[in-house]
Parts: C-alpha cells; sequence; structure tokens
C-alpha cells in the first residue's frame, strides 16, 4: 500500500464524523447550530468534492458567545498562572495525541501537502507549550521606586477578545493567537476562516476535553461579512486579533474603531529575497526556492520578490528555472509532493490572473504560468524574469507559488526596490559581509529579517510587520502586551508634603 492510499483510507475515517453530522459552533461548553438553520459547504481543494456542512453563524451567534466569554472571564483571570499552565499543557499534550488526524484533515481542507501540514500540527502544541510555561508570570510587573514612593507595576488581562484566522495554515495560526490569549487569562471567542473550518473543531474539542471552563474558549464559524463584522463590533470584545490580508485589516479596524477596541494584526507581504554577488549562491537559490514555493506560497512572509545582483543573475536564474520546473506538483496527501492545490476556485482565478498580467507588462514566464491537471486547483510553480519593481507582479501579493526576479546593480538600488512596496513583513538578506548586512538591515522597512537564513521561527522573538503588514507583535513577552493591560499602583512613604489647598 502507497503512502497516499494509505492516508486516504486514514482521512476518511477522520472525516467521518464531520460528514455525517457536519461542524457546528461551541459556545458555552455546547455544540450549537444557527438559530436560523444556516449552513455552508466546506469543500476540498484537491478534487472539488464536499467535506462537511459547516453551521453559519450571525450576529445572534456572536452575541452569545461573546456574552459566554464575559461571564467566564472573572473566574478565569483569578485563576493562578499555574493552574492556566497545567490546563494549556494538558491542550497541547491532545494535540500530540491527535496531530496524524489534524495534518490529514487539515492537508484535505487546504490542499497544502502533507509534509508541511504534518510539522504544522506539532508546532501547534509548541505553541501552547511555550505560553504554558510563561503563564505564571504573565502578571508580573516592575518595582520602580521614587524619593516619596513605592511604585510597582503589574499586567492584568484585557477580557474577553476576539481571534480572526486565516485559511492558510489555520490550525498552527489558530495556536499562535489562542495560546497566548488564555495564558494572560483572557478568554477567546474565535472565528475561523470559512474556507478551512475543520481543525479548528478539532482543536475546539482538544481544549474541552483537557477541562477548559465553559466559556472561556468559543468557537463561531461564518463569513467575514456577518459573523465576523458582528464580532468586530461586539461591545465585550475588547479586542481583535487578527491574521490575514491588508484590506481585510482595514476594515476590521473600521469596525472596532466604535467601541475603542486594540487590534492586532498580521497582514500581507511582499516580501524581498536580495541576493549579493558574494552571497553563498547554493544557499540562497536553497532558501529563495523554499520560502516561496513552499506551503504553495499561501504564507504572509514568502519571500515573493527575488532581488538578484546582476552580476549573478544570469546563472542564478539558470539554476532557479531549472529547480523551479523540478518542484513536485501533486496530491497534498503524497509525502513526495511539493505543492499541492490552491485554497478555492476564487483564489485560483486571481492566482491566474496575473500570468496574462505579467505578460501585458513585459515580464518572461520563465517557469510555470498555466494551470497543472483539469481537477482541483492546482499550478504550476511559476518563475517571472525580465521584471521591474513597478510592474503588478512586483506590487501586489499574489500569495500563490509564484516569484518575481528582478535585477539590481548595486546596493542602494536594492534598498530602494525593497522598500518600493506597501508592504514591510519580512526581508532576507544574502551576502557575506557582515557590515553590509548590518547596513542593509538597518535600513530595510520590514518587521522581520533573516540574514542568509530562510524564516527560521524562534518564539521568544517579536513577529509582525510595519507599513500594509501589520500592527503590534506576537512572539515571547510582546504577546502580553496586547493581551493585557499594564497596571500602575503608588504606595506613599509619608515623606513628602501634599499641598494644601482652602485650608482655613
Amino acid at each position: 500500500m502507497s503512502d497516499l492510499t494509505s492516508n486516504l483510507e486514514k482521512l476518511s475515517g477522520y472525516l467521518e464524523p464531520f460528514q455525517s453530522t457536519g461542524v457546528s459552533h461551541h459556545i458555552n461548553g455546547k455544540n450549537l447550530w444557527s438559530k436560523s438553520g444556516d449552513t455552508f459547504q466546506s469543500v476540498s481543494p484537491v478534487d472539488e468534492s464536499f467535506i462537511c456542512d459547516v453551521a453559519k453563524g450571525g450576529a445572534e451567534e456572536i452575541a452569545l458567545a461573546s456574552n459566554a466569554a464575559k461571564n467566564a472571564f472573572p473566574e478565569w483571570r483569578d485563576l493562578t498562572g499555574t493552574e492556566r499552565k497545567k490546563i494549556l499543557h494538558k491542550i497541547a499534550d491532545g494535540i500530540v495525541a491527535r496531530a496524524e488526524e489534524i495534518a490529514l484533515c487539515e492537508s484535505w481542507d487546504t490542499g497544502q501537502p502533507i509534509r508541511f501540514m504534518a510539522k504544522a500540527a506539532i508546532r501547534g502544541a509548541e505553541n501552547f507549550r511555550f505560553f504554558a510555561d510563561r503563564a505564571p508570570a504573565a502578571r508580573d510587573g516592575q518595582s520602580l521606586p521614587s524619593p516619596t514612593l513605592m511604585n510597582v507595576t503589574t499586567r492584568v488581562p484585557i477580557g474577553p477578545v476576539a481571534v480572526i484566522t486565516p485559511w492558510n495554515t489555520p490550525f498552527m495560526l489558530s495556536t499562535w493567537k489562542i495560546a497566548p490569549a488564555l495564558a494572560a487569562g483572557c478568554t477567546v471567542v474565535h472565528k475561523p476562516a470559512e474556507l478551512s473550518p475543520v481543525t479548528a473543531s478539532i482543536l475546539m474539542e482538544i481544549a474541552k476535553d483537557a477541562g477548559l471552563p465553559d466559556g472561556v474558549w468559543n468557537l463561531v464559524n461564518g463569513i467575514g461579512e456577518e459573523a465576523g463584522k458582528a464580532l468586530c463590533e461586539h461591545p465585550d470584545i475588547k479586542a481583535i486579533a487578527f491574521v490575514g490580508e491588508s484590506r481585510t485589516g482595514s476594515q476590521i479596524m473600521k469596525q472596532g474603531a466604535d467601541t475603542l477596541k486594540r487590534v492586532h494584526f498580521e497582514l500581507g507581504g511582499k516580501n524581498p529575497v536580495v541576493v549579493f554577488d558574494d552571497a553563498d549562491l547554493d544557499r540562497a537559490l536553497d532558501a529563495a526556492i523554499f520560502m516561496i514555493y513552499s506551503l504553495n506560497g499561501e504564507r504572509c512572509t514568502s519571500s515573493s520578490r527575488l532581488l538578484v545582483q546582476d552580476t549573478i543573475a544570469d546563472a542564478f536564474e539558470a539554476k532557479l528555472i531549472e529547480r523551479v520546473n523540478a518542484i513536485k506538483v501533486g496530491h497534498p496527501l503524497d509525502p513526495a509532493t511539493e505543492v499541492g492545490p490552491l485554497i478555492h476556485t476564487a483564489h485560483f482565478n486571481k492566482v491566474s490572473s496575473y500570468f496574462d498580467i505579467a505578460k501585458t507588462d513585459g515580464a518572461t514566464i520563465a517557469a510555470g504560468g498555466a494551470r497543472d491537471g483539469d481537477v482541483g486547483y492546482f499550478v504550476k510553480p511559476t518563475l517571472f524574469t525580465n521584471a521591474t519593481n513597478d510592474m503588478r507582479i512586483a506590487q501586489e501579493e499574489i500569495f500563490g507559488p509564484v516569484l518575481t526576479s528582478i535585477r539590481f546593480t548595486d546596493e542602494d538600488q536594492a534598498l530602494q526596490m525593497a522598500n518600493d512596496v506597501n508592504y514591510g513583513l519580512t526581508g532576507y538578506i544574502w551576502t557575506n559581509d557582515l557590515t553590509r548586512a548590518l547596513r542593509f538591515s538597518d535600513k530595510l522597512e520590514a518587521g522581520m529579517i533573516w540574514v542568509n537564513s530562510e524564516n527560521v521561527r524562534h518564539l521568544p522573538t517579536p513577529f509582525g510587520g510595519v507599513k500594509a503588514s501589520g500592527i503590534g507583535r506576537d512572539g515571547g513577552d510582546w504577546s502580553f502586551e496586547f493581551y493585557m493591560e499594564q497596571k500602575h499602583i503608588g504606595f506613599a512613604t509619608g515623606s513628602h508634603t501634599i499641598p494644601k489647598l482652602g485650608k482655613l
């Protein structure tokens, strides 16, 4: 039996409960369907087949979930950090126990290759463990004495929060947002993307089995324009953590403005990988390819613009073309597959539209640029060459397995090109000149920069972007700064004179 056949058989067993009963909301510890009875269908991008019915929530379900989160907040807030730590570790244990199920379901639901989803499931457990271990110290503050006051600070959880997650690697990104919120003492209303709802339901089951109190974490499925909007506007929700498109982030900010909600956005990117002629070119080639073609190119941190020095560009692009044409496109449950189908027909059409845009703007399609097969939403890994930085393919987030190669002559031009976009999430610099690397990274407009490396996450470090790529940071203590409020308390020492007004 092949690995693909084995995975398909296992998937069938894992999906059976969802196909027979559908995916419901989870509010205040109970699985509920929308009072309207409305549902929508989840469809696999692999072969366009039906996965399951999903409850379509709206303002009524959001109100129920927000109220549940509000009522559960005092008890969860007042639970010791050590007790929260124990529960979050149990959630991590549950993720590990169901990692195969999570990976297979997510791969089928999103089209992401199983080779990456297996790792993403374990990453979800690591996220919970990391923030679980930080929970006991979440409220810690500082002592800031002055001549007349003993000043101390502490942190308190902000209250019920909204977590709105995207359809690309949805399981891992859900854990990345929800784990620190729970560790901080907040309660949560989670709205997953409507295109990939299955693993959010599995994660909710794991949390309940781990003993998370009812109402602390609630799940409402639905469409962004309905359930998402109601969630962002609900007065009981104190903050919104969102991962998705920059345009959607702007809409969410407007929706939360009337109730003065705090927002944390991880948004789009048009990230440069800058290759200088003194770099280790073989390693730079590996990294450039990995960071755009892995995860189907559907990742905010993808290196979608290759800025390559003109002295090495011919040779570098020749090797790049050869490698791109060798990337294995196929069934995502086949461990040999490197690129699977795009998430949805609308997204497939968007990505495919850039093939004509590239030709119209005068670029060359050096590899790919076409559909792959007749069933599912597959596109061939694509490389555009002879491009300039003002072309749409160099400015707009395509969000697929598509790389645009642009040549530069010197460091100043490379920096100008790298910064000449609306986005500023990540940047990748390849050079063996340490002074240049420091100088370039200091001036590069990006929230995260890797030198001579692909994107390697270290959980204590800050994750986030600038410009249209986001607001705020995740990771380490930066996550707690979003989910918690700083509080100052000054104790008088009795050694100062209080001014006397109205003294008789």
